[in-house]
């Protein structure tokens, strides 16, 4: 096998299992925290605000599990002295992938506290704002494990990130639109609330795209 094929497969000696196990398991609670952000929103949306409420706290625990695990491969990639000569990029492509997990956490945190009024002729816009964003997110964690295990295949990942966030830019222009056109609201103060939570949703996928850029360049470096 080529060695732009293994990929990082050699980085993770046996004695670097667990940290592979590690980041691994990391990646995995991005996804939690965006998925659990996503089925919060569909249940604010669907006026169930008892459920919507148990699932933005589990959003709250999947982010600070993440924090803590991350913290921990921290940790470890020093104490043991694993993969020296990536260990800043690993880092780096860690601290920002916790982004994305931050803003699922403060985007559920928003509709919590403000309760916003959600206009009926808004919430397909708004689910599928949220779905587009999820997608980018998704697409960026296969990516980062793809840099570990088949870098070869990070770029079609970060292709699709691009194409999900260009999408969610759309999306938002046209709900934002939409909220300051509609004569159903008459009071400037909720138009400005509707912009304000498509911009947070948004987020999500605007952050994705960030660490994809990173992460363009960390393989970049990486087949040099």
């Amino acid at each position: 096998m080529s060695k732009k094929k293994e990929g990082f497969g050699k980085m993770f000696t046996s004695k670097a299992k667990t940290l592979e196990l590690e980041i691994d398991q990391y990646l995995g609670l991005i996804d939690q925290s965006v998925m659990l952000l996503a089925e919060a929103i569909k249940k604010y949306l669907d006026g169930d605000i008892e459920q919507f409420e148990k699932t933005t706290a589990d959003v709250d625990r999947s982010e600070r599990d993440a924090d803590d695990l991350r913290r921990q491969i921290t940790h470890r990639l020093y104490a043991e002295m694993l993969i020296p000569d990536s260990r800043g990029d690993v880092l780096g492509l860690l601290e920002t992938t916790d982004n994305i997990a931050d803003v699922a956490k403060r985007v559920a945190n928003h509709f919590s506290i403000e309760k916003p009024e959600i206009f009926p002729f808004l919430k397909d816009d708004f689910r599928e704002l949220t779905e587009t964003c999820v997608k980018a997110a998704s697409e960026l964690t296969l990516a980062v494990r793809a840099f570990f295990r088949e870098v070869y295949r990070v770029t079609e990942h970060l292709d699709k990130v691009h194409f999900w966030e260009h999408q969610a830019d759309e999306i938002e222009d046209r709900l934002k639109r939409k909220a300051f056109e509609a004569p159903d609201i008459k009071e400037f103060s909720k138009r400005v609330h509707m912009r304000f939570f498509a911009e947070r949703i948004s987020l999500l996928a605007d952050e994705s795209e960030a660490v994809a850029e990173r992460l363009a360049i960390s393989t970049i470096k990486r087949n040099l």
